[in-house]
């Protein structure tokens, strides 16, 4: 899974085998190490999120840790359809909102 962020906006990319695997599991996660220390870390995951209870994506950041939470039903349409993107708006502060963009990654390999 591939994460980018640029200015507001979070993006992450998934291949078929993690579509697959986030389909199955409800969640996918990455740690990039950062420093000689365990904590020194950034985690990032796509999560299914069974509390949601409207349809839009959101986003949570703790120390080290971005999560984008799709809602159950948006998650099952979206691992098994040909729907390729997600994409949604979450309101954070400072009357600011991320956009959030999650997309398989189906023909690009590098």
């Amino acid at each position: 899974m591939k994460l980018r962020i640029e200015d507001n906006t979070v993006r992450l990319r998934l291949s078929a085998e993690e579509v697959e695997a986030f389909q199955q599991q409800g969640r996918l996660e990455t740690v990039v190490p950062l420093g000689p220390s365990v904590s020194d870390r950034l985690v990032y995951a796509l999560q299914r999120d069974e509390t949601a209870t409207d349809s839009g994506l959101s986003v949570a950041y703790t120390s080290g840790r971005v999560v984008v939470r799709l809602p159950p039903q948006v998650a099952d349409d979206w691992t098994t359809s040909n729907e390729v993107s997600l994409s949604g708006t979450f309101p954070v502060a400072d009357n600011q909102v991320v956009h959030i963009l999650v997309e398989k990654d189906l023909g690009c390999k590098h």
